[in-house]
């Protein structure tokens, strides 16, 4: 569905008056009665009209623009994928806008917002970990705006996503602690809601049965993404009678919050707790020991999704779901005994 925007011209032809009657009407201009300002401001909410700043001078000369909305922007994982997309963007002569939601559902919900205000061509998203309204994207697919989702999505019937194979790095990853030696392995999530979240706790759950280790519900903590709350919670692990021998992280930030609660609690790594994480090759391979990663191909991811986007825009409306791998990077943190 080719996207629509109302215009002054949808309202005025709505309430048979001339266009420069609603843009006096909408300014409150002395020069149009009470009564019609009323009118035209009542319909103008009820058809969800958007005042379009670029309009000022020729519409050719205003930009064309794509936002982008993502839950954490100083992570490398996000300024990477952020950098895909402009280079994407760029090369097709669009400009981008990025939003950063901090995490908060009410942030992302103004964000996508203050694009359709914008005016934007079209929207890409990450999902923030308080979001389970899903509401201001309905609204986005009923407006016809082209949007795509990357990592962290929702409502995959009506929007196309880019998104890693978590589900089986996971697995990977898990049967390597195995493979080196762990048995007692923990697994730290973020919210249990989040796709990418479940996809990567299922890959942990089906290593484990496949070697037919015994799943302690203990060990699989899912909870809020912050580095505090992860510090502690693998400290508690830590001091629990039977602690874990190896942890898999959800992310970055919890991945080094558990490396920081090893260190503090006077464990070696891997001798007495083995660590592997989704996270980044440009820290993981600068800390000391150096850190077995399941890296993203972030960059990769959001060259992707902007070229998703951009055919959407162009009137290509099948929804399209595309995975790039991840690749499983081994160094010292994570090999108990030799392979």
């Amino acid at each position: 569905m080719k996207q629509h925007r109302t215009s002054l011209k949808d309202i005025a032809r709505e309430l048979n008056v001339s266009i420069a009657t609603v843009s006096r009407a909408l300014r409150s201009s002395p020069e149009i009665g009470k009564e019609m300002q009323a009118r035209v401001k009542e319909l103008a909410k009820k058809l969800n009209y958007r005042p379009n700043p670029f309009a000022q001078g020729l519409r050719k000369d205003a930009p064309k623009m794509i936002g982008v909305v993502v839950p954490n922007l100083v992570t490398h994982y996000y300024a990477a994928v952020l950098d895909g997309i402009e280079d994407e963007a760029r090369r097709a002569g669009y400009s981008v806008i990025s939003a950063n939601s901090h995490e908060h559902f009410e942030d992302e919900a103004q964000a996508v917002d203050n694009f359709v205000s914008l005016h934007v061509e079209g929207i890409i998203a990450c999902l923030a970990q308080t979001t389970t309204d899903y509401s201001h994207y309905e609204e986005i697919a009923d407006m016809g705006i082209p949007l795509v989702f990357f990592g962290r999505t929702c409502l995959s019937d009506r929007f196309s996503s880019v998104t890693a194979n978590g589900d089986e790095a996971a697995q990977m990853a898990t049967q390597h602690l195995i493979d080196t030696g762990s048995r007692r392995i923990a697994f730290l999530g973020g919210p249990n809601h989040l796709d990418m979240v479940r996809r990567r706790k299922h890959g942990y759950l089906e290593a484990l049965r496949d070697n037919r280790l015994t799943i302690d519900r203990s060990l699989v903590i899912c909870g809020k993404i912050d580095y505090r709350e992860a510090l502690a919670t693998t400290e508690r692990l830590l001091k629990s009678a039977h602690r874990p021998d190896a942890i898999v992280a959800f992310n970055d930030i919890i991945c080094f919050a558990a490396f920081t609660a090893i260190k503090n609690s006077g464990l070696r790594i891997p001798e007495d707790v083995a660590l592997i994480g989704f996270t980044d090759d440009q820290h993981a391979a600068y800390v000391t020991p150096r850190m077995s990663a399941i890296e993203d191909q972030s960059h990769l991811m959001g060259v992707r999704a902007c070229q998703l986007l951009l055919k959407n825009i162009n009137g290509d409306t099948k929804v399209c779901h595309e995975i790039v791998p991840q690749q499983l990077v081994i160094r010292e943190t994570s090999a108990k005994k030799a392979t």
